[in-house]
């Protein structure tokens, strides 16, 4: 296990290095008390867990605002975009956009990034990561004394796997994509070469279930150039979010760095 004062090297410097998009990014506002990056490490735990549901170790990567302790606090799931990871949270700038958003008086919480796979579903593979994340994480969580997970969040195929995890839990306060992969097809589904069959896609696909979802606690982001644009508005259409923003950005990092502060406000504001 890495502690909050040990992690490791290269995760220190993924968080100096910034986002991996070779785009140029909007920075971020300005605040009075910059976070440092020896604050941020103290706020970043990085564990490799074994998970039965997913025949494979994966990355738990636990991010909590600096200076606050992480004992007791609300958790927000954050679920990562296709060939991304855990860790790429970090080079978004989750710890200190979490920050930021706790000074600026945003209820504090956590955020735990796990690894997934193949849009956060079971494809008929002996990989289910919709299983770790019900009976898994729950108890990762406990063993570091912080609460289930209340909120969920999640980058394009991320967001396909946040929907479905928000079927299955409609207790969830907080439910957030950002540029959803969402299929308005079975052969716009297909064409991914992800999901074991039609049958399979159906009983997953989020725009085929939408009177499961809770539109209260829904927010949803998604950039005016972005692949799955039309997709999204669909969703909006058919569930009325709470927040349905979409604004210019592309399908990147840039775009989720820029809007990442709206998305943690958004979950802080219902976990209070």
């Amino acid at each position: 296990m890495l502690s909050r004062r040990g992690l490791l090297a290269g995760s220190a410097l993924t968080l100096l290095a910034g986002c991996s998009s070779s785009e140029p990014s909007p920075g971020p506002p300005p605040v009075p008390a910059p976070t440092s990056p020896s604050a941020l490490r103290d706020s970043v735990t990085v564990q490799r867990m074994p998970s039965a549901a997913r025949g494979t170790d994966v990355d738990l990567v636990l991010i909590t605002p600096e200076g606050v302790p992480s004992s007791g606090l609300p958790v927000c799931l954050a679920l990562h975009g296709r060939g991304a990871r855990a860790r790429t949270f970090l080079d978004l700038g989750v710890p200190s956009a979490l920050t930021e958003a706790v000074r600026a008086g945003i209820p504090p919480f956590a955020v735990a990034a796990l690894d997934g796979d193949h849009y956060w579903v079971d494809v008929g593979a002996g990989d289910d990561p919709q299983r770790m994340l019900t009976d898994e994480v729950p108890a990762w969580l406990a063993s570091r004394d912080l609460r289930p997970p209340s909120a969920v969040f999640g980058i394009s195929m991320g967001g396909f796997g946040a929907l479905r995890f928000a079927r299955a839990h409609p207790d969830l306060k907080a439910v957030a994509t950002a540029s959803a992969a969402l299929f308005v097809s079975w052969p716009d589904a297909r064409s991914r070469k992800v999901f074991s069959g039609e049958d399979n896609w159906r009983a997953e696909e989020p725009l085929l279930h939408t009177e499961d979802l809770k539109a209260e606690s829904l927010g949803l982001w998604c950039g005016d150039a972005d692949p799955f644009l039309g997709a999204d508005r669909k969703l909006v259409r058919a569930v009325n979010p709470a927040v349905a923003a979409f604004s210019p950005g592309k399908h990147e990092d840039a775009y989720w760095r820029a809007i990442l502060p709206e998305v943690l406000k958004f979950v802080g504001r219902r976990l209070s």
